[in-house]
């Protein structure tokens, strides 16, 4: 976390996209060029700052719930992450089977471009974008958020946020056994929590602990995404 008034800084090298394994270099969404050859577009330019709120951590811990909650609270568009997996991966964890990296780099390049698509000026927005979007997904290891922070390099108005809901093994186990009609099991949560390396070194990751009631986490993910936004005014 950032000290308050301390401006964000990006990365001193590129990202590297994982997906590819080279450095990758998205458009420009803020000026109206296509970002490769300078050749001029008449889209018009984002009128603000947009933000890229990414709800992180393993099934069970809340992600659609507090995804939700800032999409009214932020007046934004949500991105729910499960609704991009394709039908193999759903298969895999419906039957227990824990994701490989290969089944994750698709789903997240999908679900990364979906970001960006919505951010980006278009006829469906009439060319006025949101301020901001907030995507629900698990991005589990540090290099499937590099996947992830590939959506914002090289578009300086579009700032990239990963809020890592954390609890306890045993609270994650109570809650998937609960939503009995979700494809993710209860015997899934055990090889999630084996892959799971957060983010706690990681200049644009907010923690919130998510063990308290549903008020309690709510009103903490609020306050956290309302004081972060005012280190950018």
């Amino acid at each position: 976390m950032l000290s308050a008034g301390e401006r964000p800084q990006p990365p001193h090298a590129p990202i590297v996209d994982p997906t590819v394994g080279k450095a990758r270099i998205m458009p420009d969404l803020t000026n109206g060029t296509n970002g490769t050859n300078g050749v001029t577009s008449s889209t018009p330019k984002p009128a603000e700052m947009q933000h890229i709120w990414i709800v992180t951590g393993p099934a069970g811990c809340g992600k659609s719930t507090v995804g939700n909650v800032l999409c009214t609270e932020l007046a934004i568009p949500f991105l729910e992450g499960d609704d991009y997996h394709p039908a193999a991966n759903k298969d895999k964890m419906g039957n227990g089977t824990p994701l490989t990296d290969e089944d994750r780099w698709d789903w997240l390049i999908s679900l990364r471009r979906a970001a960006i698509d919505v951010l980006s000026p278009s006829e469906t927005n009439n060319f006025h974008p949101p301020t901001g979007v907030v995507v629900a997904c698990s991005a589990l290891k540090q290099k499937y958020r590099d996947v992830m922070r590939v959506a914002a390099y090289g578009s300086p108005s579009v700032h990239i946020h990963f809020v890592y809901l954390k609890l306890s093994e045993e609270v994650l186990m109570q809650r998937v056994t609960q939503r009995q009609s979700h494809y993710m099991k209860n015997n899934m949560v055990h090889s999630q929590l084996a892959a799971l390396e957060e983010p706690k070194e990681e200049w644009d990751a907010i923690t919130i602990n998510v063990e308290g009631t549903v008020e309690e986490v709510q009103r903490n993910v609020v306050d956290a995404v309302t004081d972060k936004l005012a280190e950018y005014k």
